[in-house]
């Protein structure tokens, strides 16, 4: 993983580094806002268990599913469990997810995500990530043209 990426110095800075990442589709500066031995829960509740395995989702998901979408950093807030550890929240709004199937059109997502991070070496990482609700068999949610939540999976 490259070292010269942005590094938080600051919990409340991993949301918006988190998006800079996105909106760049580089899994590996994503990856780099976590710790080695960091997990991730996605919205349908795949879970991943180190830093190789979260840029490694996210790289295919650039690819596949999120390729042309846009991520924006709504809200921000920082909970402070102790000085060198801290629970961040954070308001997003997604567009522009790859169709599936007759979907045409997704419409737009929003979702919160809660960043478990924790300070090392003078730096913020995340050491625990989860990004909403769990639905077995599937990649993710999309909101069909009659504005149906339902869950989909591409690799089908």
């Amino acid at each position: 993983m490259p070292d010269t990426y942005k590094k938080a110095t600051e919990p409340g800075e991993i949301p918006a580094l988190f998006v800079e990442a996105w909106m760049k589709r580089d899994a590996d500066m994503l990856a780099s806002l976590f710790a080695e031995d960091a997990e991730f829960v996605n919205v349908v509740g795949l879970w991943w268990h180190n830093q190789k395995d979260i840029r490694q989702a996210h790289d295919y998901g650039f690819k596949k599913i999120f390729n042309n979408s846009s991520l924006s950093l709504r809200e921000t807030s920082v909970k402070y469990l102790s000085e060198d550890i801290a629970v961040v929240h954070a308001r997003m709004r997604l567009k522009d997810q790859t169709p599936k199937d007759k979907i045409k059109t997704p419409s737009l997502r929003q979702n919160i995500f809660s960043f478990v991070t924790q300070k090392k070496d003078g730096y913020w990482l995340c050491v625990s990530a989860h990004n909403t609700d769990i639905v077995p068999g599937a990649e993710t949610n999309i909101i069909d043209e009659g504005g149906e939540l339902r869950p989909v999976n591409y690799r089908k």
